[in-house]
């Protein structure tokens, strides 16, 4: 009776094949038994059933040496190829593992922006073959590109509680109050929250991140905004307040440089800085590639590094 493959291939094991191997290396059953840490009737079982399999003897004993069949010899060669090719994939596996390339797709809300590339500058330099693609969105858009799966990772803050989705915290984002230098507020050492919320402010667009924290919390102070003008990034808020045009509650990072240049100033105020926190976010069930793997552990394993280097951004 011949075998189909898929019959063979039931009836087979790479173990069956591992001790056939060394029955043929050592030329003996009990060598090859106590080589594997096995029985003689155990290899002598497993050989039995290799031959079983094939319909063809693989070993014949002349003496009280044992010889190779044609048919052994032929099988040798067959397992041999298969065992040399399973060594050079699981080399090829390794160097990929240690040489991670490809495409690494992240969308960022406009607030993760300022965060981003000092997440990729220690990152590129362990794995420089990784292709980055970075677009900055607002935080509907990035709930959109989630829910499309468009891209491998999303960062943002607030993550949306009514989807299946995997994240990871990885940073504080405050948000403090700001004015432009020479506003009267400046020169208080603590300013209540009624003067600086009865000022025009600037806000972003509704959904937004940071416009909904900073609605929570004048909802718990039971102080209500005074808005100004409406404006669809960080960057607009940031000249506009810098124009005069009104005050504003901003991410920290986005105004650090204005703030150490003396342009802005930071108001001292009950409750500030508002902190959220910046996460990685994907499906849930998405498979990630090796790229975004890497990056993700980046992140994981180097928590203290980045927030002690952000640490020092803000105390520039």
């Amino acid at each position: 009776m011949s075998y189909t493959l898929n019959q063979l291939l039931n009836r087979l094991s790479f173990r069956q094949l591992q001790v056939f191997m060394t029955v043929y290396e050592v030329r003996g059953y009990s060598k090859a038994a106590e080589t594997l840490g096995l029985t003689q009737p155990a290899v002598s079982s497993q050989i039995r059933q290799i031959e079983q399999a094939f319909e063809q003897p693989l070993f014949e004993y002349v003496g009280k040496k044992l010889y190779t069949t044609p048919a052994g010899e032929m099988l040798a060669q067959c397992v041999q190829q298969i065992f040399d090719q399973l060594s050079q994939l699981q080399t090829q596996l390794s160097e990929m593992v240690g040489s991670v390339a490809g495409s690494l797709d992240i969308a960022a809300v406009s607030t993760a922006q300022y965060v981003v590339p000092h997440l990729l500058a220690g990152f590129l330099r362990l794995y420089p073959r990784v292709d980055v693609k970075l677009k900055v969105v607002n935080r509907a858009q990035a709930i959109r590109l989630l829910d499309e799966n468009q891209n491998d990772l999303v960062i943002m803050g607030m993550v949306p509680q009514d989807r299946s989705l995997s994240f990871m915290p990885f940073l504080d984002n405050e948000l403090i109050p700001v004015v432009p230098a020479g506003h009267p507020l400046a020169t208080q050492s603590e300013v209540s929250i009624e003067a600086f919320f009865s000022l025009p402010m600037l806000l972003r667009e509704m959904g937004s991140g940071t416009r909904h924290a900073l609605e929570a919390y004048c909802s718990a102070q039971g102080v209500t905004l005074t808005q100004a003008m409406e404006l669809g990034s960080n960057a607009a808020i940031k000249h506009a307040v810098l124009a005069g045009l009104g005050v504003a509650v901003m991410p920290r990072l986005s105004v650090q440089l204005e703030l150490n240049n003396g342009l802005l100033h930071e108001l001292a105020m009950e409750g500030f800085p508002l902190r959220q926190s910046w996460y990685t976010v994907y499906p849930r069930n998405k498979h990630l590639t090796p790229a975004a793997e890497a990056f993700m552990s980046y992140i994981e394993l180097n928590m203290d590094a980045i927030k002690e280097h952000f640490d020092h951004l803000y105390q520039a």
